[in-house]
């Protein structure tokens, strides 16, 4: 699995409550979620056009706070394709994995600047910063992991594992 995409940095300590706020939490519908994804972090950021495919780099404990997975769900829907932090909080790190949406946890963050166009290749563990030629290996995932992601999340993958027993 690889992805390519363009870099939105965010900092220390984004918590679920800045990903997204309470106040947006009237719905569950994903693409409503969306229009609010990072707002309290950088408003209006769901709703730039550019940010489709993107990758959110952050620092320490992305993620904290409550467990809402909301958080997560507007970060995906919103059109991020990964998220990479230095650490992720606990809860959000499981949240993502179970609604597809990959993470990365990093030791340094430095080589990546807003705008700049990442390549992440997760079979090699590798993120390839395309504008400065600099490269930063990841413990790359286990292969169930690999394919909990790539059926969108748990929900999916086991639907297709309960498919797969029946035929």
């Amino acid at each position: 699995m690889e992805i390519k995409g363009k870099v939105f940095v965010f900092g220390n300590d984004v918590n679920t409550d800045e990903i997204i706020p309470a106040r947006y939490l009237y719905t569950h519908n994903p693409q409503e979620l969306a229009k609010y994804c990072m707002e309290d972090a950088r408003p209006g950021f769901g709703k730039r056009d550019d940010i489709k495919g993107g990758i959110i780099v952050a620092g320490e404990n992305f993620g904290c706070g409550s467990s809402r997975e909301h958080a997560p769900i507007s970060i995906k829907a919103a059109g991020i394709s990964c998220v990479i932090a230095k650490s992720f909080a606990r809860i959000f790190l499981r949240n993502c994995i179970n609604i597809g949406l990959p993470i990365v946890e990093v030791k340094d963050t430095a080589i990546f600047k807003e705008g700049d166009i990442i390549s992440i290749d997760f079979n090699k563990g590798i993120i390839i910063n395309e504008n400065t030629g600099k490269r930063l290996e990841f413990g790359s995932y286990p292969d169930f992991m690999k394919e909990i992601i790539s059926h969108g999340g748990w929900i999916n993958y086991a639907k297709n594992l309960i498919k797969g027993e029946k035929e």
